[in-house]
C-alpha cells in the first residue's frame, strides 16, 4: 500500500520541530480528515530557506509528506520552494494511495502558507504566491489527480 519511501519517511521524519522565531509560520488542515499540518521557515536576507521544520497531526501519510516537503524546501530559494507542488512532493515518495493524496496538497499549501506569512511579516510580494488556504477541502483534492 505505501511505498519504502513513505515508509521511512513516516518512521524516520526530517525536520520535526518548530523555529523559534521564523520568518514564515503555515498551517493548514483538512477537516474531513483532521490532519493538520504547521511548517515553520527560517529565510536569510537572501531569501533562501536556512532551515525548516514541521509539526504535523495527522496519519503516516501526513507525516511522510511534510518530512519530505521539508527536504523539498530546505536551502532552496523562496522562489525555488515555490514550485515544489503536492505532484513534486508525491512523485518524491514514489507515490500515494489515491486516499492520501490531500496529505500531499496539505504540504503544498502548508509551504505556501508560511511563504505568505514570511511575505505579510516584510512587506513583499513572492511572484505567483496567493493567499492560502487554511482547509483544504474535497475539490482540490478531486483536481490534484
Amino acid at each position: 500500500m505505501y511505498t519504502e519511501k513513505v515508509m521511512d519517511h513516516f518512521q524516520n521524519p526530517r525536520n520535526v520541530g518548530e523555529i523559534e522565531d521564523a520568518s514564515g509560520v503555515g498551517t493548514v488542515g483538512n477537516a474531513r480528515c483532521g490532519d493538520i499540518m504547521r511548517i515553520f521557515l527560517d529565510i536569510d536576507e537572501n531569501q533562501i530557506i536556512r532551515d525548516v521544520k514541521f509539526k504535523t497531526f495527522g496519519c503516516g501519510a501526513a507525516v511522510a509528506t511534510s518530512s519530505m516537503a521539508t527536504e523539498l524546501v530546505k536551502g532552496k530559494s523562496v522562489q525555488e520552494a515555490m514550485t515544489v507542488t503536492n505532484k513534486a512532493v508525491m512523485e518524491a515518495l514514489d507515490g500515494l494511495p489515491p486516499v492520501k493524496v490531500h496529505c500531499s496538497l496539505l504540504a503544498e499549501e502548508a509551504i505556501h502558507a508560511a511563504l505568505w506569512d514570511y511575505a505579510q511579516k516584510n512587506g513583499i510580494r513572492i511572484e505567483g504566491l496567493e493567499k492560502p488556504k487554511t482547509d483544504i477541502s474535497e475539490e482540490e483534492e478531486d483536481e490534484a489527480y
